[in-house]
């Protein structure tokens, strides 16, 4: 088991997206009362709506013209999302429902969608905003063991090969259809959102969920990508992220009190404060569940380390990459609800890898768990490169691409798609040039 390094820095919370940076102490972290609503901040303008794609489950009524990117051609209207078959967890090409034949392309280039405004919420929103990182009591009670969904497959199973292009994307957090415009830029997907890059892998590195318009849409599709990449002889996986931890932790949990040193706290109340969507609770089914809990923290690609969070905290799990990935998967499995919310803590420390001291954490993980260069999301560009927001809320920092830092040793991949203006959602090709 390893030791986590001193130099990685408490959690500083996300803020509200695009919104005024938390007042920062000298150590790096945020102060704020973390049971108390976050006080309110301008509202972003609002996105235009427009109709959501073709493989897509959500309906949201055609408000806005779509505007196919050239050179394909202009096609009739796709056909309504609730009409798209789901993908069953399994992953197995045979289990996949054929897809009805849309009639066009999905509308790339379209404006990212707002909420459903057919669906009425089942709960108040607040604006999002990550919890402070919080040392846990003792847990209140012992909980029985519950069965957990079947074991993934393991990694070095998968179809493929080092001798296929690799992809890697940050954080979605619910943006659709800049997903889907992204993957269409890059050849990865058809007109029709189909996948169309042969043998290659692709890893999604966590975060489908919360404060975008459609994070179950999100879902859906890579389910169905996975499916599709393994019948090309590819593959499409994805990593746990701490937003991911924190939906199944709400939708197993809800209120049930978890013990914490700050008081009391529950996952239903974090994950409203970290922008959770009504519309995606109301949609989650099992086998969303079932999939998602079955994700694994990290990976090692062509000797890249993927992990979702830019934090040591991975070395209190194990000191190898199939220990961290099985003791995660433990903590879901056994349903005690304060090992989950202490897992869903760590998982939200960020920053342990800028600064003078993030060289020496960024070597600690990757002599740990292997590869010559750490690949992560979570925390957004502008704010790891902290960026002062300016009167309006904004850092300042529009995102073009990865940031490589920590003496090369680090690439940051959320491009902070949430702050508009901003931010942007990255695919990259690893080896980045």
């Amino acid at each position: 088991m390893g030791v986590m390094t001193p130099v990685d820095r408490p959690a500083w919370p996300d803020q509200p997206d695009p919104g005024p940076h938390a007042a920062q102490a000298a150590d790096g972290s945020t102060q704020f009362d973390f049971f108390a609503p976050p006080a309110a901040t301008p509202a972003a303008p609002a996105v235009p709506p427009a109709p959501m794609p073709a493989p897509m489950p959500a309906p949201v009524p055609p408000t806005a013209q779509q505007q196919p990117v050239q050179p394909l051609p202009p096609m009739p209207q796709a056909q309504p999302v609730q009409q798209v078959a789901q993908v069953q967890p399994s992953q197995q090409v045979q289990h996949v429902q054929p897809m009805p034949q849309a009639g066009g392309p999905l509308g790339f280039g379209a404006p990212t969608v707002p909420a459903n405004p057919g669906v009425a919420p089942s709960m108040p929103t607040v604006p999002p905003q990550d919890p402070p990182t919080l040392e846990l009591g003792a847990p209140i009670v012992e909980q029985p063991a519950v069965p957990g969904p079947a074991p993934a497959p393991a990694l070095d199973s998968l179809p493929g090969g080092p001798d296929s292009p690799l992809y890697v994307i940050g954080d979605v957090h619910g943006y659709l259809q800049d997903l889907l415009d992204g993957l269409h830029e890059q050849g990865l997907i058809d007109a029709e959102g189909h996948w169309s890059a042969g043998r290659a892998r692709m890893w999604f590195l966590g975060d489908f969920t919360d404060r975008g318009p459609d994070g179950i849409g999100v879902i859906d599709l890579v389910m169905r990508l996975a499916a599709e990449a393994a019948a090309d002889g590819g593959y499409c996986r994805a990593l746990m992220g701490n937003h991911e931890l924190l939906l199944l932790g709400a939708d197993r949990y809800g209120e049930e009190p978890v013990h914490s040193a700050a008081g009391t706290a529950s996952f239903l109340a974090a994950w409203r404060l970290n922008g959770g969507q009504p519309h995606d609770m109301e949609r989650l089914e099992d086998h969303h569940v079932a999939w998602l809990s079955r994700l694994p923290a990290m990976t090692v690609e062509d000797d890249h380390l993927l992990v979702h969070s830019d934090t040591t905290a991975y070395l209190e799990y194990g000191d190898s990459v199939d220990a961290v990935n099985d003791a995660i998967r433990e903590v879901l499995n056994q349903g005690d609800p304060d090992e989950w919310w202490d897992c869903f803590r760590r998982m939200t420390k960020r920053f342990a890898f800028r600064g003078e001291s993030g060289p020496e954490a960024a070597r600690e993980l990757l002599a740990a768990f292997g590869g010559h260069r750490i690949v992560h999301g979570h925390s957004p560009i502008p704010y790891l490169l902290g960026e002062a927001p300016t009167e309006d809320g904004h850092s300042g920092v529009h995102v073009t691409g990865p940031h490589v830092y920590a003496d090369d040793l680090a690439v940051a991949m959320d491009g902070g798609v949430t702050m508009e203006g901003e931010g942007k959602l990255l695919i990259a090709r690893l080896p980045l040039a």
